[in-house]
């Protein structure tokens, strides 16, 4: 019997200290840049001085991006613009250095890790480090079959907690949450569409390559049937994910809600991390208030989804490559919002002395 319980979340989430984000506003109201005039960046160091739990804000000088990855058996349908139990391509390359997030980290100093899920591909392909955690051999196709039994998915689940705790412990102070999938698209809009209560063609998007009419088609189809499978699950969230989801899926959900117990900030990718969200959501209420959207993918289901958390893209580029790259190219704004909140000098100063002067000799 599972010795998971889910409620147990509800209980050791807090909300990131509300006491510190006034008194973060009322230090910003004494900043010798007016109020309102930095735009977000504003409310970005107010949210994270109340995450951290100080005032000012400290620098965001130990961030990490991490990758969860696998291969989802509905891809098999030819509803991804990639071949079917092709993830581990895509994993090799950013391991050498070869794509987009994986540049951009380099640029950035920032450290990646990848974690392998469910990759169909022989384990010994790839780095021990990376393989470690793996549950299984590609996630089941969905349409007709659950992604993983009830065991892989708290086995999924319980690994990202996991990973939540030692990036904790490590003082990782905030994650670039991104996915690596062939497929993953698909089980993430069924995932969006079940808990927002929606048909398949208002989250069905076009994934990271575009895919063709005919191809969105197929993909619409496969989430239509993957939902008549989720509904009736839809009141235990790790049995959703076990039916519909997937092992990368159920991680990072776990990894979500347990850097929401750590008060670790995460900022969320695409439509995979955004789904991944909203089922903790559906756990844990207070959880997406760790969380920040880290761009405007352009994918219906992640707007669907933000929109039902109340998380508000930073930025737009219509960046689709997934891999957390879009996520990545938010870093440099928190930082710089970090860094403002922090140095920008206050007025007090100025009017303290400018009262000295005006005062009457005596």
């Amino acid at each position: 019997m599972s010795s998971l319980n889910l409620d147990d979340f509800t209980d050791l989430i807090e909300r990131p200290d509300g006491g510190v984000r006034r008194d973060a506003e009322a230090r910003r109201e004494r900043l010798v840049v007016p109020p309102g005039a930095l735009g977000r960046l504003d409310d970005l160091g107010e949210w994270l001085a109340a995450a951290q739990g100080c005032v000012p804000v400290r620098p965001v000088d130990r961030p990490r991006v991490l990758l969860f990855a696998g291969d989802h058996g509905v891809a098999e349908l030819g509803v991804s613009a990639r071949p079917a139990g092709t993830a581990d391509v895509l994993v090799r390359a950013v391991l050498a250095g070869a794509s987009p997030v994986a540049v951009l980290a380099r640029r950035l100093g920032v450290p990646l890790r990848i974690v392998d899920m469910a990759l169909d591909c022989d384990p010994q392909a790839l780095p021990a480090e990376v393989v470690s955690h793996r549950v299984r051999r590609g996630s089941g196709r969905i349409d007709v079959e659950d992604a993983l039994t009830a065991e892989e998915a708290e086995t999924a689940f319980r690994a990202g907690m996991a990973l939540a705790d030692g990036e904790a412990d490590s003082g990782t102070d905030l994650v670039v949450l991104g996915d690596v999938s062939v497929g993953g698209t698909t089980a993430a809009c069924v995932l969006i569409a079940a808990l927002c209560g929606t048909d398949a063609s208002v989250v069905t998007g076009r994934g990271g390559l575009a895919i063709d009419d005919l191809a969105w088609m197929r993909k619409c189809a496969a989430i239509r049937d993957a939902l008549r499978r989720a509904r009736p699950v839809l009141g235990d969230q790790v049995q959703l994910l076990a039916a519909v989801g997937g092992a990368d899926l159920a991680a990072m959900t776990g990894f979500l809600l347990q850097a929401a117990v750590r008060k670790l900030p995460v900022v969320l990718d695409g439509v995979v991390t955004a789904a991944c969200a909203l089922v903790a959501q559906r756990i844990a209420f207070r959880a997406p208030d760790w969380w920040l959207a880290g761009h405007d993918s352009g994918e219906p289901g992640q707007a669907k989804a933000l929109d039902r958390m109340a998380l508000e893209p930073l930025l737009a580029q219509g960046v689709t490559v997934g891999e957390g790259a879009g996520a990545l190219l938010a870093l440099p704004l928190v930082r710089s919002a970090a860094a403002l909140a922090a140095e920008l000098p206050e007025r007090a100063g100025e009017e303290a002395a400018e009262a000295a002067e005006d005062k009457p000799e005596e």
